[in-house]
């Protein structure tokens, strides 16, 4: 597990890039709110695909934290319940987290596929932390970097249901993505890290500081920050 380190680290780092560019996606779309509910989707584990699902439905079975559309509201299901011809309000409770009451099953789509992106990659993070492990007594800032990135994986995770719950609150879309381009620049010390000591192992050349080149990427980072959040 040790050896792998360097491929567990550009697995993590591509993971990461893939979640941005799913982002991306869903930012284009306007797929955000595709799904009410995080990390289910309208309650389900696997999205649902037509409105029928996800609206109120006579002698229809629901099972608990099913989440329905009816009259423009969220409603979810208290317990496991048949319906009958009226809908009857103490089997629901309104969800109010949002207000936002619309299914679109492309957007939903879209925005699960960003959420499985994410799903994936925490199973590369976990592999990373394990082979950083063996290196804490060899060098504690690898294993450091690694536990750092990955709990901020998981700060990440938790900030997107707060994404969903304020209903893509421009504030905090943006801390969103400074995590995301935080956990990068860990990354990409990390692999610089990990190459230097292979190359050192092996008798390689590794690689030089450039001062003009790190204070470029210094400025250009700083810009960046400032562009996101304006």
């Amino acid at each position: 597990m040790k050896k792998r380190l360097p491929l567990f680290v550009k697995l993590s780092l591509i993971s990461v890039y893939v979640i941005f560019l799913a982002g991306s996606v869903v930012r284009m779309t306007g797929s955000g709110m595709g799904c009410p509910d995080w990390p289910k989707c309208f309650g389900y584990y696997i999205p649902p695909t037509s409105e029928e699902q996800i609206s109120w439905q006579p002698n229809t079975d629901y099972k608990k934290g099913i989440i329905i559309i009816k009259d423009e509201t969220l409603y979810v299901a208290k317990k496991d319940i048949k319906t009958y011809i009226t809908f009857s309000a103490n089997n629901w409770s309104k969800y109010t987290k949002h207000s936002y009451a619309k299914f679109n099953k492309y957007h939903t789509w879209t925005e699960y596929i960003n959420r499985l992106s994410s799903a994936i990659a925490g199973f590369f993070f976990l592999f990373l932390i394990v082979s950083a492990f063996k290196y804490w007594k060899e060098n504690k800032e690898i294993t450091i970097l690694a536990f750092v990135a990955f709990f901020l994986m998981l700060v990440e995770a938790w900030l997107g249901k707060v994404v969903v719950d304020s209903n893509l609150k421009p504030t905090i879309i943006t801390i969103h993505m400074v995590g995301g381009l935080i956990i990068i620049a860990l990354l990409l010390r990390l692999r610089f890290i990990v190459s230097d000591t292979y190359n050192s192992a092996q008798n390689n050349r590794p690689y030089k500081y450039h001062s003009l080149f790190s204070k470029l990427l210094i400025v250009s980072a700083i810009f960046s920050l400032i562009q996101i959040a304006s």
